[in-house]
């Protein structure tokens, strides 16, 4: 399971970066990186095949989206934190996931919601995802939202909007799962904003060549 939340985006030196297309022939550049080699390990003999700055590093390489997950506390406070492990799990019934680190200030909030809002940030909201993977006296503060019938904020000027009820949850690792059911769902026009190797970045689509190909 990827880090996520606070954990996953301090200490990251993050800055805007917009991925170039791939020319041609890049597929054929592509090298070995020495240090990336399991010889002599595997599950087998019982020794890891990688260990933790390895699969930080060959994980960073899957280029993900940037959400905020918010909700309300039962002190009526909102709590939000950035998080890229959002994903898709069903559209019969419509299912996303997300997951949180067990340390998360955050996580007896998140396990005991029955309702929640996942904001998926646009290409202008570099500064928005920083804030939310950041300890700060109040997030919200200063920060343009509405409330839906989740009643946690959805975000100004996002590219899309979540609302979703709580389907399941589980202890992963060092992390929880979170699995809810979409009740509400908007998007807006704009690009999305997408983080891969400690950088955010947007996504550019590939040159293809006379017969159509990649």
């Amino acid at each position: 399971m990827r880090r996520t939340g606070l954990r996953r985006f301090a200490g990251l030196r993050a800055r805007a970066a917009r991925p170039q297309p791939l020319a041609r022939g890049a597929r054929n550049a592509l090298r070995y990186i020495r240090g990336m080699s399991a010889h002599g390990r595997h599950a087998g003999n019982g020794i890891a095949a990688f260990d933790e700055r390895q699969l930080r590093d060959a994980l960073a390489q899957f280029a993900t989206g940037v959400t905020i997950v918010c909700a309300r506390a039962p002190d009526h406070r909102y709590v939000g934190f950035t998080a890229n492990s959002f994903n898709s799990v069903s559209l019969a019934p419509p299912l996303v996931l997300w997951s949180l680190s067990h340390r998360s200030g955050s996580l007896a909030t998140f396990v005991a919601a029955e309702r929640y809002a996942v904001n998926v940030l646009s290409t202008g909201q570099i500064d928005l995802a920083r804030r939310f993977s950041r300890p700060h006296a109040d997030r919200f503060e200063n920060v343009p939202f509405r409330l839906g019938w989740s009643d946690a904020p959805l975000i100004d000027r996002c590219v899309a909007w979540f609302e979703c009820r709580h389907y399941a949850q589980h202890r992963a690792g060092d992390h929880w799962l979170f699995i809810g059911e979409i009740v509400t769902v908007e998007r807006a026009r704009g690009r999305g904003l997408v983080f891969q190797h400690g950088r955010f970045g947007a996504t550019t689509p590939l040159e293809r060549g006379d017969d159509g190909k990649v």
